[in-house]
């Protein structure tokens, strides 16, 4: 005859045999009554799922331990790998409402870093799906910019910086995309408004170089020479060795103009100030 405490860690041992049987089956049975399991055993049903790859199998069985032990240590590590399993099932907004529960429940645990990134990587990795609607890459900049700022020493920081950077990229390369098909159409001043985005919010990114030479293009289309010269200036002294700085020489010189800073307009002002160094 077994004592009682043996009992309770036979019980414990059958219940989570059974938890772990079902398994086989191919994933969770959300009609499972798991009240009778402890969270740890419901904890471990949720990694196993993991390692099948049924993440969002995972997730449910994460959220059951936040649901039947709200305040236990064990519903704080489900909570992170909730986030973590609805983000691996690319459920980007369940990620981020566990992510931000977390944050705010647990602001200063160690794991808050993880969360914040986590949350982060919710809007970053929709970026290429979202077309021309911009929304989600500025949310993904302000969320990794809080990593940045917020938990500088983080493992996540450098991580965060290097898609901070492709993601500001991102929304100057979309501005590129919508100034070239104005340029296409001939819609010059259309055109000439998302190239001057790029070159005066953007000037950090791979796109500016472009964004100087369609201005070229535009302002000449116009008949703009003034502007156009001044946009070959600062394409001349900032990147001579690029190949947009090649087509701009020809196709300046070609009209015998010259790259030159001239007149009194927005580019001029831009090449004085950084150039010059002239502020006033």
């Amino acid at each position: 005859m077994i004592g009682t405490k043996a009992a309770v860690r036979f019980a414990g041992a059958v219940l989570l045999t059974a938890v772990l049987t079902a398994c086989n089956s191919g994933g969770a049975d959300r009609n499972q009554n798991l009240e009778g399991f402890t969270p740890e055993q419901i904890f471990t049903r949720g990694e196993f799922e993991l390692s099948e790859n049924r993440s969002d199998d995972a997730a449910w069985y994460f959220s059951e331990v936040e649901r039947l032990y709200p305040y236990s240590d064990w519903a704080k590590r489900a909570l992170i790998m909730q986030a973590f399993s609805y983000h691996a099932d690319e459920n980007y907004e369940e990620s981020r409402a566990a992510a931000q529960r977390y944050i705010d429940f647990y602001p200063t645990d160690e794991d808050a870093a993880y969360a914040q990134y986590l949350l982060a990587l919710s809007y970053y990795d929709q970026i290429d799906e979202v077309g021309r609607d911009q929304g989600l890459t500025f949310q993904a900049l302000q969320s990794l910019r809080t990593v940045i700022e917020v938990y500088p020493d983080s493992e996540y920081a450098t991580s965060a910086v290097l898609k901070f950077d492709l993601a500001f990229d991102h929304l100057a390369g979309k501005e590129m995309e919508i100034g070239r098909y104005y340029l296409r159409q001939d819609h010059y001043t259309a055109a000439i408004n998302r190239f001057r985005v790029v070159v005066e919010d953007f000037q950090t990114t791979s796109h500016t170089a472009e964004a100087l030479y369609r201005l070229i293009e535009a302002y000449l289309s116009l008949g703009l020479v003034d502007e156009a010269q001044s946009a070959g200036a600062i394409l001349g002294y900032n990147y001579q060795s690029s190949e947009w700085y090649d087509a701009g020489y020809k196709l300046l010189t070609s009209r015998g103009l010259k790259l030159k800073s001239r007149g009194n307009n927005w580019l001029s002002t831009i090449y004085r100030q950084t150039v010059k160094g002239q502020w006033l």
